[in-house]
């Protein structure tokens, strides 16, 4: 009782959740800022046809956000791509290198993920080539806004959201459960498979694992013993977790590094694709 009392937990009904993470529990994503603008933006670019650029920083929670948005709209969309930035070559965030290979493949909007908050100059750089951006972050964002479709960030000023603490892998998986709520898809079998990226993001970002963190964790980290993606499998095998009950610190640890050292040595990119590997 002291334990819970410490963190936070005070009464019975907190103690179960605490102790039983229910995904029934989580929050309505229409409660983050800008979420129906963002839904009804993708919807349109859907709708007619065209190509969407899923752009993310180079780290863990970058690559497991673009990897579990792509996965998910692939299941109803064909005309999607994934970028990740040269950490040597373009840097953190959003580049004027990725806009410009937007437009000379024909994307008129980008979904940005675990990064573009403070992008104010690059988001009027792409309007003026027609590019549309969505951004998911969950950074501190500056007194102003860049003027994207939607700005979708937990840590608004103005921000209406309950919890704060969302990773940017959080922040699009809330993205794609609104949109599967506005499309009467079923969140149960195209989107919590995908648990397993989240439970990498939040362990490797080191986000507090409280609230609606600790049920995305405590769930992801089930899908992640017990079936994770091809990608995540190949990682597990390698690390020498095959066949063991894979922890927090094992992700901290063995797995999340193995995942940064893409963009470290290489391409960013090369995670992506084998998290989204069919095979």
């Amino acid at each position: 009782c002291e334990l819970l009392v410490l963190r936070g937990v005070t009464n019975e009904t907190d103690a179960k959740k605490f102790f039983r993470p229910q995904l029934s529990d989580l929050y309505d994503p229409f409660l983050l800022n800008d979420m129906d603008k963002a839904v009804n933006r993708l919807n349109k670019a859907m709708g007619s046809k065209e190509k969407i650029l899923i752009y993310g920083d180079y780290d863990v929670d970058g690559t497991t956000a673009v990897a579990l948005v792509y996965k998910f709209l692939q299941n109803f969309y064909s005309g999607l791509d994934c970028y990740i930035p040269d950490r040597y070559d373009e840097g953190y965030g959003i580049s004027i290198k990725g806009i410009d290979y937007a437009e000379e493949n024909g994307f008129s909007l980008i979904i940005a993920l675990d990064c573009g908050i403070k992008a104010i100059e690059k988001v009027e750089y792409a309007k003026s080539k027609g590019i549309d951006f969505i951004i998911c972050d969950h950074h501190v964002p500056d007194k102003e806004l860049p003027g994207a479709v939607a700005v979708l960030d937990p840590k608004r000023d103005d921000s209406t959201y309950p919890y704060q603490h969302l990773s940017g892998c959080g922040v699009g998986f809330k993205f794609m459960q609104a949109f599967a709520i506005s499309n009467n898809l079923s969140i149960k079998e195209y989107l919590f498979p995908l648990l397993d990226l989240m439970a990498v993001s939040i362990a490797s970002d080191i986000v507090p694992i409280t609230d609606e963190n600790r049920i995305l964790a405590f769930h992801g980290l089930k899908q992640l013993n017990s079936n994770p993606s091809n990608g995540l499998k190949a990682i597990i095998d390698l690390c020498g977790l095959k066949n063991k009950d894979i922890t927090t610190s094992d992700i901290v640890f063995k797995i999340g590094p193995r995942i940064n050292a893409s963009g470290r040595v290489q391409s960013g990119k090369e995670a992506v694709d084998l998290l989204i590997s069919k095979d």
